[in-house]
Formats: structure tokens, sequence, C-alpha cells
């Protein structure tokens, strides 16, 4: 008799194409659990987005966030609508208040290329792209969110906040991350993004990174500056192995490195904490084309394979490490033959033709 570690995961699929992605994605890891065996994933819907607020007046309830913590992990869609706001005009998007809610401070970018589909650098060595942005996700400009100054209508303040506790924690994680990566062929560098010729903030930003740096002499540290570090993501973006930044920064960032690999809908990424973890693609929830049959989960399906990574790690699981690089290389299986193209790229394929490839690949594997 099998004797299975279960993982609790919270599934919050959202609105517009997230709940298209979540279905097949949730499939697959059925059967790759199932087929791999040493695990169990125990799925629970948790209702939350800009639908839950058009119903209920509330994005994310107390009550749901409560569930959606005591999980093993969380596994996101995507969320918002444009025509669903709150009343000052703001768009609904609880993805953020649960960062902040469960303290997920490091934001974790891959920029990946994936065998097959051609990014937009003509460059070959664009062509594989395998570095991580660390985007520091509690602090910075973001900080100043909901809390706007504005006086007499004619000057509006926002407040950038860098804490030490805060910076420590993320560069003792950016640092291990690269670690890690270095034990499995990466160059073992981390580079600290900011504008620490301009701002004071930043120039204890990066004073901080040198601080920590002493405690991992076997990882090489960098420093650069935002702009010129934008410059390069175009120029010579092969050059990264780990970036480590401010929100707002990593926020730009992130999405010119999805762009290099060929767009959000194979940008995968992760918000974890010192306790919890949320898994999302790095898409929204792209309302033009939901129903459509357009929409493309590969980002969703390589967030969930970021999620049994992590799990495996944090719990200390080989087996589910290995059925999140069983799932990786499906999808990368999937596009190799370059046949396989989706719609926002140029191309024909949607929902169901990655989703059958992708499992065909993993049949296979």
């Amino acid at each position: 008799m099998r004797n299975d570690q279960e993982f609790h995961v919270a599934v919050m699929a959202g609105d517009g194409i997230g709940l298209e992605v979540m279905a097949p994605c949730l499939d697959l890891l059925k059967s790759l659990g199932e087929r791999v065996g040493g695990f169990t994933l125990r799925f629970e819907e948790v209702e939350s987005g800009a639908g839950y607020y058009r119903e209920h007046g509330t994005a994310l309830s107390d009550e749901n966030l409560a569930r959606a913590a005591a999980a093993d992990a969380i596994l996101l869609g995507a969320m918002g609508l444009p025509d669903i706001r709150y009343p000052d005009g703001r768009e609904i998007a609880p993805q953020i208040d649960i960062r902040v809610a469960l303290d997920l401070f490091a934001g974790v970018r891959p920029v990946r290329s994936i065998p097959g589909l051609a990014g937009p650098l003509r460059d070959p060595r664009a062509q594989a792209l395998d570095f991580v942005l660390i985007r520091e996700s509690t602090e910075g400009l973001f900080a100043s969110m909901g809390k706007t100054r504005i006086v007499d209508d004619n000057i509006a303040y926002d407040t950038m906040e860098i804490t030490r506790p805060g910076s420590e924690r993320l560069f003792d994680f950016s640092f291990d991350l690269a670690r890690k990566r270095k034990a499995l062929g990466a160059p073992g560098v981390l580079t600290c993004v900011d504008k620490a010729n301009v701002f004071g903030g930043f120039a204890f930003f990066r004073k901080i990174f040198h601080e920590r740096a002493a405690a991992f002499p076997d990882i090489e540290a960098k420093a650069a500056y935002v702009d010129a570090t934008a410059l390069n993501l175009i120029r010579n973006p092969w050059v990264f192995d780990v970036l480590v930044t401010e929100n707002m920064f990593g926020d730009i960032l992130s999405d010119a490195g999805a762009a290099l690999i060929g767009g959000m809908g194979v940008a995968p990424s992760a918000d974890i904490g010192a306790k919890h973890a949320v898994f999302q693609p790095c898409h929204g929830t792209a309302p033009d084309i939901m129903g459509t049959g357009k929409a493309n989960p590969t980002a969703m399906f390589l967030s969930a394979a970021m999620m049994l990574d992590w799990l495996g790690e944090r719990h200390g699981e080989a087996k589910a490490v290995e059925a999140g690089r069983l799932l990786q290389g499906a999808v990368d299986a999937a596009f190799k033959d370059g046949d396989l193209r989706p719609v926002e790229m140029g191309g024909t394929s949607g929902l169901k033709d990655i989703t059958a490839r992708v499992a065909e690949a993993l049949a296979r594997a």
C-alpha cells in the first residue's frame, strides 16, 4: 500500500483566461502525480478575483484568504477584469493583496527560452536564454499602494520604502538561488539592479547587498544601474544569471524579460515568502480573447512545474522535484519541432492544441 505525501494546493483560477488555463493544468498535474508517485496533490478551489467581487462585494474574503494560507502552496490563474473596478477606479488585483498578507517578498521571474519558440532578437545566443529576475515584492515604490497623498489637487506623493530587514532577506534568498543554479551549471553570478547613482535609498539598497555578499563568497556579486540593465536586456541578455531588484524596477524589467522569450504567455512566475508561495503565469486575464480558445496555457504549466519543484525542495520530496522537471521537459518537447506556435506569437495554436501536445510529450517522457 502506497503511503504518498499529500500536498494541499489552494487553486485560485480567478477571471478571464485564468479559468481557461487552470483546468487543463490541473488535469496534467493529476496525471503527473499518479504517474510519478511518492506524493499526491489535493486541490481546493478558493474563489477570488473580479467576478467574485461583483457577486460578493469583496475580491478576496478573509475566510478565503485564510483557506489559501492554510494550504501548502497556492496555484493562481489570473485576476482582474477592466470593466469591474473598485469605486475609486483602481483595478481589482487581489494577487497583490495576497503578496502583502502572506509576506511573499521574493518575486521569482525565470527568463528561459523554450526550444522551437524563437524570441524577437536575432542573435543565436538570444535563443538560449536562461536567467532569473528576482523582484522584491513587499517594499519599494509599491509600499505606497493605496497610500498616495495628494495636496490641493496639485501635487501627488508616493514614497519608496527600503528597509534593512526586507533587503537582507531578499538578498539572502537571491544568493541562495544563485548558488543552487551554480550547482546545476549556471555561472553563479548575482547582479543587484538599482539607481544608486541618483537616489540615497538605492545607495542604501546596494550597500546592504555588498554586506550580504560576504556570506556567499562562492557567488560573484555585481551591481548595475537599472537603465544600463534595461539596455543590456535588449543588447546582450545572455550575460545575465540572477538579477535582484526593487519592486517597481522588477515589475518593469520582468515584463521586458518575458518579451525576450516570446511574451507573457510563456512566462511563469512565483511569489515566495518564508512560509507561503503563490505560483502563477505572468499574463493577465486577457478578456479580449477569453472564450475564443486562443489562450496559451504554457506559462500556467511552467508555473505549476515551479510549484512542484518548490514543494519538493521545501518538504524533502524528491519525487515532486522530479515531476516538476518532467512537466517542464514536456513543455520543451512539445515546442521543439517548431510547428506549434501560440496565437499571440503569430501562430494558430491555442489552448487545446498546446495542451494536447504537452500531454503527449508527458506521456512519452
